[in-house]
């Protein structure tokens, strides 16, 4: 009799932390502003013990996890996203392309400077994406562009209501992830619990769910595709990656680190040899045509130029929540005397190119397992040298840690959250003591796993 009291009783906790997550969601959908940092950091914390919790009671009840995983999403479904402004932006391209005009031709700026308003509620988009977004050509693939003219076309005329539309398509993009993800896990004969570390997490609630950042839908589109490809079914796979290309431009950096993967039949035969080189040529041909085949509907020479100027932005001109970065910008400041961004923010990205034919040819990854840390360690080296890391961007690295024994990312995606004290003062500036606290606690993590953990004497899987 004891024993069915103490089974009801320990029943109730995971509903109870179910029950007291779902308020505080609430809570921070619609009665949190990001410059209320002790309610942000509170909140966030909260949500975090609340999360570790729920997995720690239910993860031998995955339907329990999947339940729960979908009520704290659902909780968004009326909220306007209040840690970020992007949405705005996608709101503007969306309903500029269902009135035939190409988003990628024009800045809002060079309609309102004007007087003109080509979309329903063409003055409350501008306001809310703010001068620096709207003064820029949209940097956003055909994927998303497709996803924000569908938010259009459902609720052209409520802000509200296309919010709600790409809130939906991100979180099927989650369960469609929870589903592959699942899958791979099994194939891996890694716990299937763990796909709840990502899908469970605050971190990717909030920040996709609420935010609206389609980080979610380039993920689905990616762990869908490195299914695909470990079930032996890689000119499929090479169609899903590239919708993950076209959502987010990140998957591209992955692509040099398939060779192993497709030469791993590798042996004294020629012919064997021959073969995996043709398969790796078709893989790459498959992707570059579909992704190419995307972009078909914006193309012209104003687009290229334009394109590449935004995206070049993020290299020479933008900064945020640096580390690497920051370090030799002090540096350039101490001897030069002024920002040497144009100069730095050339230097990073052939250090992570360099960094990636490294990984492509001398780590031998040639199962999928090994293929998905090397593009862990790939892009968590981006991120370290990159000029800008929203905290979104780190969405990609939790999700590629659940299938290897590597848990930073995860340390990662709490930590995170004190970058948003950049909006804590009206100047928006950021705090370099407050970024110092956020990297000291990854690379610790980080360099602790990868080079003092006793696993570290085994292969890397």
């Amino acid at each position: 009799m004891s024993i069915n009291i103490t089974l009801i009783k320990c029943n109730k906790i995971p509903l109870l932390l179910t029950l007291v997550g779902f308020l505080f969601y609430g809570v921070f959908a619609y009665d949190l502003a990001r410059t209320d940092y002790v309610k942000l950091i509170t909140l966030y914390t909260a949500l975090f013990i609340l999360f570790y919790k729920l997995i720690d009671f239910g993860k031998h009840n995955l339907q329990f996890l999947t339940v729960a995983a979908f009520l704290f999403r659902v909780v968004f479904i009326l909220a306007i996203p209040n840690l970020s402004q992007d949405f705005y932006r996608f709101l503007w391209d969306g309903r500029l392309l269902i009135q035939g005009i190409n988003p990628y031709l024009y800045t809002p700026e060079s309609f309102i400077s004007v007087g003109e308003y080509p979309v329903a509620q063409a003055k409350e988009l501008y306001t809310g994406m703010q001068h620096l977004n709207a003064s820029h050509f949209t940097n956003y693939p055909p994927v998303n562009q497709f996803c924000f003219a569908l938010a259009a076309l459902l609720a052209g005329k409520s802000i509200a209501g296309s919010a709600m539309v790409l809130r939906l398509l991100i979180i099927a993009a989650d369960f469609g992830t929870l589903y592959y993800g699942k899958k791979l896990l099994k194939a891996f004969n890694l716990p299937i619990h763990t796909i709840f570390w990502y899908i469970l997490n605050p971190f990717i609630i909030i920040e996709l769910t609420g935010n609206l950042h389609f980080e979610g839908v380039m993920i689905f589109f990616l762990i869908w595709s490195l299914y695909l490809l470990h079930s032996g079914y890689w000119k499929w796979a090479a169609v899903i990656f590239a919708l993950s290309i076209a959502t987010k431009l990140v998957p591209l950096m992955f692509l040099p680190l398939f060779f192993w993967w497709f030469i791993k039949h590798k042996s004294k035969k020629e012919s064997n040899v021959r073969s995996g080189v043709l398969q790796l040529t078709s893989f790459y041909a498959i992707v570059i045509f579909s992704t190419l085949l995307l972009f078909v509907p914006f193309f012209s020479s104003e687009f290229i130029t334009n394109y590449s100027k935004t995206v070049g932005l993020w290299f020479g001109k933008f900064e945020f929540n640096a580390s690497i970065y920051y370090l030799a910008r002090s540096i350039g400041y101490l001897f030069r005397g002024w920002n040497e961004i144009e100069i730095i923010g050339k230097v990073l990205p052939l250090l992570v190119f360099l960094f990636i034919v490294i990984l492509a040819l001398f780590k031998r990854n040639d199962t999928t397992k090994k293929l998905i840390t090397t593009m862990l360690f790939a892009f968590t080296f981006y991120l370290f040298t990159s000029t800008t890391v929203h905290p979104w961007y780190v969405a990609t690295i939790l999700a590629l840690s659940i299938f290897t024994r590597y848990k930073f990312a995860l340390v990662w995606s709490f930590i995170a959250i004190i970058s948003y004290l950049a909006y804590a003062n009206t100047e928006n500036s950021e705090n370099l003591w407050v970024i110092a606290i956020e990297y000291i606690v990854v690379y610790s993590v980080f360099i602790w796993e990868v080079f003092f953990r006793v696993e570290k004497r085994l292969p890397i899987s």
